[in-house]
């Protein structure tokens, strides 16, 4: 979501949010916690939280994570990261909500951030800290871009409107697997595709009264009220105001419109003409490389033994870092990946995007040195859980937004459940003796 003056409102918060919460965490490692419940100390512990966190995100700037677009005006992650961490040293009654958040929780369950879940809690309360302030912040620039008045929650408003028209969007777009919820937001039924349907083009085109229609059903159709139907107050006043939602979606989409020219015809001509450029790049290259021939196989393409036991004997010397893979062996390899990733539901990429996000520079990733990219996803889940912040989204399954399950994981493995627990275990072992090694 696009609005004047605003800098975190669209779809990069989310990869902003993790590396903020990550950080953090990385940071409270070297405080005493406890100081945290001492307001005299408060002061001085923003300015630490402060500096250190700089320090981090700093040198998190050049990471995958990092350097990922945050928003349509070219700020990356890392630079809204940090741009917000310095707001928080110009409003310090957030970090003084953080704290009396801590105190609470503190007061519930003492010291909580020493148990298995303590960091789960704590990076919960810093993405709050961050959430609110963001609000904030762009309220503010909403309000020197415009010169109207705007509070937080107008800007959280504005979001959950935002929101609404993608989930109605989405069911429009599959409007024959969801007939009777879009027959319930259009008012009718109808037997084919509905006209509204194809002439929604963006936020703009939305009625106010399909959105009010479809937080009314909301609870009919997945059991969850709607926002606009809830007990909350925080929206009670848009159920009976179309006019008012209608131009609020009208002020989105007449701002995204004004503010994007990526959909313009002249940029898709030159979208259009990349992508024809790589697809003969990747032609050429690949008749290079038949030319050749290569004594040994590709090492992407494990063949696994029916009897499901572990292939034994030396460990393979290096591939020739600088040898070209066999081309139709690749494409069996990334075939068989995305036979197995549509069998599971996956995004047929699944293995090579995955693949390609891990961090090869980690320590952790040095000691699960030859291990299966699914043996590897398995040890993480056994670890931290199936949902962590830390995760790429591309290690991550869209339906659950969680790690894939062990069976999945198998799946894409080619081998069986027990098998993949085997190696699974085997590799947390060689972790575990890896640290008891480095322990004095």
């Amino acid at each position: 979501m696009r609005l004047p003056g605003t800098r975190y409102q669209e779809h990069g918060w989310e990869q902003v949010r993790k590396l903020l919460g990550h950080c953090s965490l990385q940071a409270f490692q070297h405080c005493e916690m406890h100081h945290l419940l001492d307001r005299a100390q408060e002061a001085a512990l923003l300015d630490w939280y402060i500096d250190a966190m700089a320090v981090l995100l700093r040198r998190a700037a050049r990471s995958a994570r990092g350097e990922v677009a945050g928003n349509s005006y070219g700020d990356s992650v890392a630079e809204l990261s940090l741009s917000l961490l310095y707001e928080l040293q110009v409003q310090p009654a957030f970090w003084s909500a953080f704290a009396a958040a801590v105190a609470s929780e503190h007061a519930r369950v003492p010291a909580f951030w020493t148990g298995t879940a303590g960091d789960a809690m704590l990076r919960k309360k810093v993405n709050d800290m961050f959430a609110t302030l963001r609000d904030k912040v762009d309220a503010d620039n909403y309000q020197v871009a415009t010169g109207r008045s705007c509070s937080p929650n107008k800007i959280y408003t504005y979001r959950m409107l935002d929101t609404a028209f993608g989930e109605i969007e989405r069911l429009f777009a599959n409007w024959a697997q969801n007939a009777g919820q879009v027959g319930a937001i259009l008012g009718r039924v109808s037997d084919g595709i509905p006209i509204e349907v194809r002439q929604m083009r963006g936020i703009g085109g939305c009625r106010p009264e399909w959105l009010i229609r479809w937080s009314e059903t909301l609870e009919r159709f997945t059991g969850a009220p709607g926002p606009l139907h809830t007990k909350s107050k925080r929206f009670a006043s848009l159920k009976n105001n179309p006019e008012k939602i209608g131009a609020m979606l009208a002020e989105i989409g007449d701002y995204a419109e004004l503010s994007s020219n990526q959909d313009t015809a002249a940029w898709a001509s030159d979208a259009e003409e990349a992508a024809l450029w790589l697809e003969d790049y990747w032609r050429v290259v690949a008749e290079s490389q038949a030319q050749g021939a290569f004594a040994e196989p590709d090492r992407l393409l494990v063949v696994e033994h029916d009897d499901d036991e572990e292939r034994e004997g030396a460990p393979e010397e290096d591939a020739d870092e600088d040898a070209a893979p066999d081309p139709e062996l690749t494409q069996a390899v990334r075939a068989a990946w995305e036979a197995a990733a549509a069998a599971l539901s996956l995004p047929l990429r699944y293995m090579e995007l995955a693949g390609a996000a891990q961090d090869r520079g980690s320590p952790l990733n040095r000691l699960l040195e030859g291990a299966s990219l699914p043996v590897r996803l398995a040890v993480y889940q056994k670890l931290l859980g199936a949902a962590d912040d830390s995760y790429p989204d591309e290690w991550l399954d869209p339906a659950t937004g969680e790690l894939p399950t062990l069976g999945q994981l198998a799946t894409l493995d080619q081998v069986s459940v027990p098998t993949l627990r085997k190696r699974r275990n085997e590799a947390i072992d060689r972790l575990y003796a890896a640290q008891g090694a480095l322990q004095p």
